[in-house]
């Protein structure tokens, strides 16, 4: 299909869809979310020329994966958003199975999108193009082509490019699975994002001392922080824990060192990133202020996306709440970024023996848990929370079997921030030295009730909604 003949399909598909999705009660009142069919990975996350822009992968058509385009919001100020432009469809030889995920970088003056045109050949092979394509004065992009070809050594399974500049060079991390159906992290270095140089496998399996560390490594994302360097990354193919990695596919950091003038990091453990339900494929940018700012997609490839009871209105998926990144004691820390209390109605209080706590409406929620002890929380029948002295327990239903799954997080825990919106619940425990997030799909009204006999204190606010423009 190409992008002439695809784009009256993909404007009947908005038209039609977006009223169901809107009407849906499980649609977010504050999050992002697709108007109408399926939305994947964030994608070119940037500051530009005074706005903020997220990018996305989307299929407009229907809620499946197979086709993708890259679909654009842009804000001022990170909670006004508004829709800009679709800026990439499947068009060309080199990206005629999909437009995949990548980065946006600020190339003297002009919006360029570094991205992944799939191919898929008909024996079951397949290939992918590293590209470009460069905004102009109508906010549209238009597409240079293919800037490196699959490298050798590698599979067709190479692709999510995040890029950045560093002493007026620019750099690009790559996703890939070798020969051998290990998962690596290229990385690649260029004077003028055409010509690449490549500097070899920075992290993966069988580098720095990981072994089993699974046979493709997704979406990473390299950048300094607080006086070290972290790598987020999702490799696929890692071995479940009791209590850790349980998702199909999850995502990871390693905290260390880069090393410029080697193209070396020396890191230290795998860990995962976010312990809730659904949580895949952040990305990064950075503020004028500083600050370095995550969006991640809550939902994870290959699960049980495809039994989610939004399908019946059009639409699947949404992105996480944006948050802050810090490192503290060597440990990452998420929180959701300050902006955000701009949603807060009027603040309530509450302090007393868990068990006689008021049940509140979790539609859109922030709620502040101060814990001396253990305690119960249960989010319209649908999600159950449980802090005890080894931690926290998440337990939901399994949209398949009905049988309750779990998720963990271990350490002591003496606060939770929750936020809730009408089909997602985000959990940062201690200031955000853990996280868990996840979808869940109630009957509304639905509220959140507690239980226990331990003294808690709340601070909570209803939140105004959000809707893209």
């Amino acid at each position: 299909m190409t992008q002439s003949s695809s784009m009256p399909a993909i404007l009947q598909a908005v038209m039609k869809g977006q009223p169901r999705a809107l009407l849906d009660e499980h649609y977010p009142r504050w999050h992002h979310a697709p108007v109408t069919g399926l939305m994947n990975d964030p994608n070119g996350f940037v500051w530009f020329s005074g706005r903020w822009h997220l990018f996305y992968q989307w299929n407009p058509l229907t809620p499946d994966h197979k086709y993708k385009c890259w679909g654009h919001w842009s804000s001022a100020d990170l909670l006004h958003w508004r829709h800009e432009p679709l800026a990439l469809m499947p068009s060309q030889d080199y990206d005629r199975n999909g437009c995949y995920s990548g980065s946006a970088v600020d190339n003297q003056g002009r919006l360029t999108l570094c991205y992944t045109g799939n191919v898929k050949f008909d024996d079951g092979g397949r290939t992918a193009w590293q590209c470009l394509a460069v905004e102009n004065e109508r906010g549209e992009f238009d597409k240079i082509g293919p800037v490196l070809a699959l490298p050798e050594g590698y599979t067709g399974h190479v692709r999510d490019p995040k890029v950045w500049q560093h002493n007026g060079r620019w750099y690009m991390v790559l996703g890939a699975q070798d020969k051998d159906k290990r998962g690596k992290v290229l990385l690649f270095s260029s004077p003028d994002l055409h010509v690449w140089d490549s500097e070899g496998e920075i992290a993966g399996n069988g580098i720095n001392g990981l072994t089993d560390a699974g046979y493709m490594w997704e979406c990473p994302d390299l950048f300094e922080l607080g006086g070290r360097h972290v790598l987020i990354c999702c490799p696929q193919g890692i071995a479940r824990e009791p209590e850790r990695f349980l998702n199909v596919y999850p995502a990871a950091c390693l905290i260390g060192d880069f090393d410029y003038s080697t193209a070396s990091f020396r890191h230290g453990e795998l860990n995962e990133l976010d312990a809730g339900f659904e949580f895949y494929a952040p990305q990064t940018a950075q503020a004028p202020d500083g600050r370095r700012l995550l969006v991640g997609w809550m939902g994870v490839p290959d699960g049980e996306e495809m039994l989610q009871p939004t399908l019946a209105n059009g639409w699947i998926h949404q992105m996480t709440c944006l948050r802050e990144l810090t490192l503290q004691n060597g440990k990452l820390y998420q929180r959701p970024i300050a902006e955000l209390a701009a949603l807060r109605e009027e603040e309530q209080f509450w302090q007393g023996i868990a068990g006689e706590a008021p049940s509140l409406d979790a539609l859109r929620l922030e709620l502040l848990v101060d814990i001396c002890g253990s305690l119960d929380m249960d989010f319209g029948g649908a999600l159950k929370l449980s802090v005890n002295e080894q931690g926290v327990t998440l337990q939901r239903r399994s949209l398949a079997s009905g049988e309750w799954l779990s998720r963990y997080w271990k350490g002591t825990v003496s606060s939770l921030q929750i936020l809730c919106d009408s089909s997602s619940v985000e959990i940062f425990i201690n200031q955000g030295e853990g996280v868990m997030s996840n979808r869940y799909f109630p009957q509304h009204p639905s509220r959140v009730c507690f239980n226990g006999a331990s003294e808690v204190t709340l601070r909570y606010w209803s939140l105004r909604s959000a809707m893209v423009e």
